[in-house]
């Protein structure tokens, strides 16, 4: 229940995606989850280091190994996400 309380968390989800490619400053990454502000930004990149998720270096925030691991799950839930949105309103 701990992970999913972390995941569910506003931006969680949207930061692991960004930093799927390579490490990332701190205003590279609050740039590309426009509309975060910068004091949920920090909350956010503390709960995922201190989860193990994240790790900061002299390159910026990067994944950890269990990080990536963790990016297996997206494929899955964005096929799920695009099955349901083809349902259109009212979800019928």
């Amino acid at each position: 229940m701990a992970l999913l309380d972390l995941l569910g968390r506003r931006w969680t989800l949207r930061l692991i995606w960004e930093l799927r490619d390579a490490p990332l400053l701190f205003r590279a990454l609050q740039e590309r989850c426009e509309g975060m502000s910068s004091s949920v930004l920090n909350q956010r990149l503390q709960e995922l280091r201190a989860a193990g998720i994240v790790e900061a270096g002299d390159g910026g925030y990067r994944l950890t190994g269990e990080g990536r691991r963790l990016l297996d799950a997206y494929p899955p839930l964005h096929a799920w996400a695009e099955r349901w949105a083809a349902r259109g309103p009212g979800g019928g």
